[in-house]
């Protein structure tokens, strides 16, 4: 069921981000047609207006008051050809709007020939809308047409702009025809790019989501790893715990039996001895409250201090008043439980007299201290007891060996602390791990 959830939310989520890219490529390409037609548009209305100011006025004059194929024709003619070419527009040429409805072509720019004497003739109507036309005819103002479909000369935009006589009065306009062709072609080139710069974002995006995946696994691991262990000491310690509980319930059980024999038989001298043996351990076992700020640290203590009294070890516990916030609890247990375990291990390798541990934890303003101090036997490769795997205890079936302070020097080096143990020649052992604070 979680699969086939997970699987849907999967699928849910490729459908949407084909949805946002298909919409995103429509508007990107409606957006960049716009654009690069408004550019052209811009471009053109520039180079007629610098073709229209350029112009010998003078010599258009003289052809307006005769409007045949004299000399000025062909001089203003071969200019408006020169401006045709240089800008790479499809036709430049001089319009005439004197009425509101349609305009109309004097000289377009072509090349001069023989073949071409007969064409675009003189006065003939220009394919510029009547609304572009009625704007000129009363605003006096540049302006730009739409795409004109035209049989006879193709398809293409037009702009045009006043052409201005010498006294600054509007004699005409000069009109630049832009290829349809051209506009497209443009447009495709831009196109092109923006698929590719598109290609590289969709890319780019597909990684982002796909490392944010893979971290996401690989944190989810490293909580279920964190999670695992700290269930695992916890368990450990649980059992432990438990064990204990068992233990002085065993005992309180014979406890019992023999008090009810010694007052049986009358030795109520020996009974009373024996109840007040009883209420100092009960006493020991009350003092096990810790008053320590941390509440982990507080039950990891406890839990190895009655360990310590069912192994008859005697463990003394001395910690500052301080929370040990700049530590993770799991770390803070992992470090404390495997040093105590550990001392543990090789205290109970004496006599019962010779038993001894002392935990430490202390806290200044630059470091976090924690000792501990145990008899047993001594360490002699003090080198490798850090090596994974490397251990100094009898191998016991089912359970992994050499794992302890092999982990508590990684955490600690996580902290970029510092971790030390010295073995005495007279069956002490100190572990001392220091971890700064920042």
């Amino acid at each position: 069921m979680k699969r086939h959830k997970i699987r849907l939310i999967f699928i849910l989520a490729a459908v949407l981000l084909l949805v946002f890219i298909s919409i995103s490529l429509y508007s990107t390409s409606v957006r960049t047609k716009m654009t690069v037609e408004e550019s052209i548009v811009n471009q053109s209305l520039t180079a007629a207006k610098s073709i229209a100011s350029a112009m010998d006025i003078d010599t258009y004059e003289q052809f307006l008051s005769n409007r045949a194929r004299t000399e000025q024709y062909w001089k203003i003619r071969n200019y408006l050809n020169d401006a045709r070419e240089k800008t790479g527009a499809l036709y430049v040429y001089t319009m005439e709007v004197d009425n509101p409805k349609v305009s109309t072509a004097l000289i377009v720019g072509h090349p001069q020939s023989k073949e071409f004497k007969n064409d675009f003739p003189i006065g003939e109507v220009s394919s510029v809308p009547e609304e572009q036309v009625r704007f000129a005819y009363f605003e006096r103002k540049p302006f730009v047409t739409d795409i004109i479909e035209d049989t006879r000369y193709g398809t293409y935009l037009t702009v045009g702009v006043p052409i201005k006589g010498e006294k600054g009065q509007i004699i005409g306009y000069l009109g630049v025809d832009i290829s349809a062709e051209t506009i497209e072609s443009i447009q495709n080139t831009v196109q092109e790019n923006n698929v590719k710069i598109f290609e590289l974002n969709v890319v780019f995006t597909l990684g982002v989501i796909a490392s944010f995946l893979l971290l996401q696994s690989w944190y989810q691991k490293e909580v279920a790893t964190e999670v695992g262990y700290t269930e695992d000491t916890y368990q450990n310690e649980i059992r432990t715990l438990i064990a204990s509980v068992s233990s002085l319930r065993h005992d309180f059980t014979n406890h019992i039996q023999v008090m009810h024999g010694l007052l049986k038989i009358g030795a109520v001298d020996e009974a009373e001895n024996y109840v007040n043996a009883l209420y100092k351990e009960a006493q020991a076992i009350q003092s096990i409250k810790l008053n320590i700020d941390h509440p982990g640290l507080s039950i990891l203590l406890q839990t190895k201090k009655l360990a310590a009294q069912n192994h008859q070890i005697e463990m003394d516990i001395t910690t500052a008043h301080h929370s040990f916030d700049q530590l993770k609890t799991t770390d803070l247990i992992k470090i404390l439980s495997n040093l105590i375990d550990n001392a543990m291990d090789a205290a109970l390798e004496l006599q019962e007299h010779e038993r001894k541990i002392a935990v430490i934890c202390e806290a200044n303003e630059t470091h976090y201290i924690f000792k501990i101090i145990n008899t047993g036997p001594n360490i002699v490769d003090r080198e490798r007891i850090f090596h994974q795997g490397y251990t100094t205890k009898k191998e016991q079936q089912g359970k992994e060996r050499g794992q302890g302070l092999f982990i508590v020097k990684e955490i600690v080096h996580k902290y970029d602390g510092h971790i030390s143990i010295d073995s005495t020649s007279h069956l002490e052992t100190t572990a001392i791990v220091e971890i700064p604070l920042k």
